[in-house]
C-alpha cells in the first residue's frame, strides 16, 4: 500500500495538472489495518465508547464490515463527541473527538490526499506537514527578516479559521486534483456528519472540527489556494520589491521591503479572506514597522523602540549582535509564560496537597515537563526565559511543600538542600535559529 501511495505522490509530482479519478478502491482492508496498527490507543473515545483495543479485539471482522459499508456506500460516521478547551484569552477552543472507526477513514483519507496534494505545496506553507516542525518556521522567518529587504511585518491572525472553513470551497480545492466520487463522498459526510454537544445534536454546516485526523490536511488545501497560491502567482510578481511569506497553520507573517506593498496586500486580503468564508482578526493583526532600519527610522521621527510581533508562542524583536550588526531576537511569549505558569500552579498543587506524592515522584514528574518545555522554548537568545521559567516552577514547589507540612516550615536554603537530593533539570538551548 505505502508503494502505491508513493507512487501516486510522484505521479501528482511530475504531473501537476492530473486529476485522479480511480483511487477510492485504495481505501481498502490492507490500507485500514495499517491506518489501524498506526493509530494512537491513548486518545479519548468518540460517542460510541470504543478504544482502539476494543475494535481491536474483533479487528477482521470490524475491518470487513467497515469495507462492505464503504464499496456499498453505506457508510455515514457518527458525530463528533463536542469539548471546549480553555485558551489563553480566557475563551475556549472546541475540539471534537471522533469514533474511533471514523478515525480509520479519516487516517485513510488523510494518506491519500496527502500523497496527491503534498507535492504541489509551497515552502511558505510549513504546519502539519511531513519533515517540517514548527522551528524550521521560525528559521525560515529568521532568514526573511535578517538576510531579505524586510522593512516592514504583518502579523495576521484569521478569526476561528477551523471553524469557518467553508464545505462548498473544501470540495472544489480538492476537486482541483482529486474526481474520484467516492473519494468526494466520504470527504462531503465527514464534514456533514455533525458534533454532539451536552447531549444534544448540532449540524455542522461549515468548519473541519479540530480533533479529525482530516483536517490538517484540508486547512492545507484550503490555506494553500486561499492565500499561499495567491500571494505567490499574484502578490509577489506584482510587488514593487521584496515580500516573503511563512504560514503555520491558520497563523502566518509577511515581510515586505515598501509600506506601500504591504498596505496594498492588507487591503486586498481582507476582501479575498471574506471571498472566501473567512474574516481576519483585525485586534490580533497588525502592519508593523520592523527590520534593520526600523530602530534608526523611528529614532529620528521620536516613536520610540521598534514594535515587536508574536509567531509560534515566540515575542520577536529587533537588536543587535554582540559586534553590533542588526539581529532579529526572540523570547517565550508573555501571554504563553503565564499560561504555563498558571497551568504548572494546578498541577503541582494537585500533587502536593491533593494527593501528597513523594517528593521523589513530584520531581519525576516536573522533570519531564520541564524537559519537553525546553525543547520546543529552547532556542537561541531565549536563555533568559528558560531560567526564569525553571525559577518560577521552583517557587510553586516550595510554596506548596509548605503547604503541605503542619510540622515546620521549609527554609529556602533547605529547599535547595532537598533539590541537591532531588535535582530539577536546567534549561538550555536545544535550537539553534541558524541552522538549515
Amino acid at each position: 500500500m505505502e508503494t502505491k501511495l508513493a507512487r501516486i505522490s510522484q505521479m501528482s509530482r511530475e504531473n501537476p495538472t492530473m486529476i485522479f479519478t480511480s483511487i477510492g478502491h485504495l481505501i481498502n482492508k490492507e490500507m485500514l489495518r495499517s491506518c489501524h496498527e498506526a493509530m494512537d490507543g491513548d486518545k479519548a473515545k468518540g460517542i460510541d465508547g470504543v478504544s482502539k483495543a476494543d475494535y481491536e479485539e474483533h479487528l477482521d471482522e470490524n475491518l470487513d464490515k467497515l469495507v462492505d459499508r464503504l464499496k456499498r456506500k453505506a457508510y455515514h460516521p457518527q458525530p463528533a463527541r463536542r469539548v471546549e478547551i480553555p485558551k489563553d484569552n480566557g475563551k475556549t477552543r472546541p475540539l471534537s473527538i471522533y469514533c474511533y472507526e471514523d478515525k480509520l477513514v479519516q487516517e485513510a483519507l488523510k494518506r491519500i490526499l496527502e500523497a496527491i496534494f503534498e507535492p504541489m505545496f509551497y515552502d511558505e506553507m510549513m504546519g502539519f506537514r511531513p519533515n517540517r516542525n514548527c522551528h524550521m518556521a521560525l528559521r525560515k522567518l529568521n532568514r526573511m527578516l535578517e538576510r531579505e529587504y524586510t522593512n516592514y511585518v504583518l502579523d495576521a491572525d484569521i478569526k476561528g479559521f477551523f471553524d469557518h472553513l467553508d464545505h462548498d470551497w473544501i470540495i472544489r480545492f480538492v476537486e482541483s486534483r482529486i474526481k474520484d466520487p467516492n473519494i468526494i463522498r466520504l470527504i462531503r459526510v465527514m464534514l456533514k456528519a455533525g458534533i454532539m454537544k451536552d447531549y444534544v445534536f448540532e449540524a455542522t454546516e461549515e468548519g473541519s472540527g479540530q480533533g479529525s485526523v482530516c483536517s490538517p490536511i484540508l486547512a492545507n488545501i484550503y490555506m494553500h489556494y486561499v492565500l499561499i497560491w495567491w500571494f505567490k502567482e499574484w502578490q509577489q510578481r506584482n510587488a514593487c520589491g521584496y515580500c516573503g511569506l511563512v504560514v503555520y497553520a491558520d497563523d502566518f507573517v509577511v515581510c515586505f521591503q515598501y509600506k506601500d506593498d504591504a498596505k496594498r496586500f492588507y487591503r486586498q486580503l481582507g476582501d479575498r479572506m471574506e471571498h472566501f468564508g473567512l474574516s481576519m482578526e483585525m485586534e490580533k493583526s497588525r502592519l508593523i514597522e520592523f527590520g534593520r532600519f526600523a530602530e534608526s527610522n523611528r529614532e529620528h521621527r521620536n516613536e520610540g523602540k521598534p514594535e515587536t510581533f508574536t509567531f509560534l508562542g515566540f515575542t520577536h524583536y529587533c537588536s543587535v549582535s554582540k559586534s553590533g550588526r542588526f539581529r532579529v531576537k526572540r523570547k517565550t511569549s508573555r501571554k504563553k509564560f503565564n499560561k504555563k505558569v498558571k497551568e504548572m500552579a494546578k498541577e503541582i498543587r494537585e500533587r502536593v496537597i491533593v494527593l501528597g506524592l513523594p517528593i521523589k515522584d513530584i520531581v519525576i514528574w516536573l522533570n519531564q515537563v520541564l524537559t519537553g518545555y525546553f525543547h520546543y522554548y529552547g532556542i537561541t537568545d531565549n536563555s533568559e526565559m528558560l531560567s526564569t521559567f525553571r525559577f518560577r516552577v521552583m517557587q510553586l514547589l516550595y510554596k506548596n511543600l509548605n503547604r503541605r507540612s503542619q510540622r515546620r516550615s521549609l527554609s529556602w536554603d533547605g529547599f535547595n538542600d532537598l533539590l541537591k537530593d532531588f535535582p530539577l533539570v536546567k534549561g538550555r538551548i536545544y535550537v539553534s535559529i541558524y541552522e538549515d
